[in-house]
């Protein structure tokens, strides 16, 4: 029977390693810490992981990196780039 676009694609834990170039250990650790979604099917058991899954753990880690950049480039910005030069106060005002 073929599958049903609507129908979830599951990926072994290898396939799911090798896209994302991690181990496989890894990979369980990270469905066990609920970031991609993933279950424990068949007879012995294995891990299976939903691919849709992995495409919203990697726009996660992206929108994490833009968040952690902007942070950064917010340490080093020095107030009068971001808010003008103080006034000189010796000098009158016009």
């Amino acid at each position: 029977m073929p599958a049903s676009p609507d129908r979830a694609r599951l990926l072994a834990p290898a396939q799911v390693a090798e896209m994302l170039q991690i181990e496989v250990d890894e990979v369980v650790a990270l469905v066990i810490d609920g970031r991609i979604r993933g279950a424990k099917v068949g007879s012995p058991p294995r891990w299976r992981i939903e691919a849709a899954s992995i495409d919203d753990y990697l726009a996660a880690q992206i929108e994490d990196a833009r968040r952690s950049a902007l942070w950064q480039q917010s340490q080093v910005a020095s107030f009068p780039e971001l808010w003008g030069r103080p006034r000189d106060r010796s000098r009158p005002e016009s």
